[in-house]
């Protein structure tokens, strides 16, 4: 998910005036990073509610639980201009979001601030773009499940309302979007490909059924959900076996809109000199459904749904690969999506 980093003083001061809960499923192993403010939003599909995790110091990790009105939720996104946390409800089978994040103190009942009507279907992830969201549904289309589709519900924003702009559908089953500028990747779920749509927003804006600008299989993957990227690196996770919790893993990807353009459309990004991977006993990894990416702090974070039955994780310098431990690792019930807001201090 698309990260804004600022400087703010004065939205820095009131959180750190917010007092926090300990969290005593929290496990770190790392020392704190002191320039930076790290907070880590996750929704889950156990009861809906968002949990955020402050990992600046990952030796003393807090987190707050916000309840919403949902029981059960994928996508989040966190708008720091404004303050707000959208997610999508798989409950109310739309878009809200809530208001004074910042201010909002540990176990409190969120205020809508903005809301879309019930169009979506199974939600799975946001994409934001200015006061564009998508949102990816992996409902089946046809209704015929021997043949691939899926949706990307395409919403404006303004003020208190989520306007329901188009629908596209496309041949292949959808999961994690990301917008990288202007573009949109979605993974190719249930394969180990990506796909890229240019121009997204402005190119699709009537119901329509489109096709990729170009899909690329990602070596290595078994099966991808969740993507992350900032600074051109890009995180894919690899879910493996969806019925089994410890086989997970995911790929770092730098200079990555390079090595993507240089892949013929339907080949193979292969894994040598090109990519990093991150799997093992180790990682904590099973069915990774969700990721972002800090490149200032250099951090991953993963929604992980199975191990354990759900986990936030966090590893800091995965760059080595390999067989590595988190450096945050704490227990959440259905953990479904994460988003990482990163401030300078």
């Amino acid at each position: 998910m698309r990260k804004l980093k600022f400087l703010t003083t004065t939205l820095v001061l009131s959180i750190a005036l917010i007092s926090c809960s300990d969290d005593d499923d929290t496990n770190t192993t790392d020392e704190p990073t002191a320039d930076y403010q790290t907070q880590v939003f996750a929704s889950n599909n156990s009861n809906g509610n968002v949990t955020m995790y402050d990992t600046s110091d990952p030796n003393n990790v807090s987190t707050k639980t916000f309840l919403t009105l949902s029981t059960d939720a994928e996508g989040v996104y966190y708008d720091a201009s404004t303050d707000q946390l959208t997610q999508a409800s798989r409950t109310f089978l739309q878009l809200n979001s809530y208001a004074d994040i910042g201010i909002s103190n540990d176990g409190i009942t969120l205020n809508i601030a903005a809301s879309g009507s019930a169009d979506l279907v199974s939600p799975r992830d946001i994409a934001v773009n200015g006061s564009v969201y998508v949102v990816s549904d992996n409902s089946d289309v046809d209704g015929d499940p021997t043949t691939a589709d899926g949706r990307f519900f395409i919403y404006t924003k303004a003020g208190d309302q989520f306007t329901l702009r188009n629908t596209v559908t496309v041949n292949f089953a959808v999961w994690g979007i990301e917008f990288v500028g202007n573009n949109l990747y979605a993974v190719v779920d249930k394969t180990n490909e990506v796909a890229l749509f240019t121009n997204f927003a402005s190119e699709n804006t009537t119901d329509a059924t489109i096709t990729a600008t170009k899909r690329v299989a990602i070596e290595g993957i078994v099966r991808t959900h969740g993507l992350g990227f900032d600074d051109d690196t890009m995180i894919l996770t690899d879910i493996g076996d969806a019925a089994v919790d410890s086989d997970g893993a995911f790929h770092i990807i730098s200079d990555f809109e390079t090595k993507f353009n240089a892949v013929a459309n339907g080949e193979t990004l292969v894994v040598a000199n090109n990519q990093i991977r991150v799997a093992g006993s180790a990682t904590f990894l099973g069915n990774p459904v969700s990721a972002d990416f800090d490149s200032e702090t250099n951090t991953v974070f993963i929604a992980e749904r199975a191990n354990g039955g759900g986990r936030v994780l966090t590893y800091t310098n995965a760059d080595v690969g390999g067989n590595i431990a988190p450096t945050v690792n704490s227990e959440l019930s259905g953990a479904s999506a994460v988003y990482a807001q990163v401030t300078e201090l």
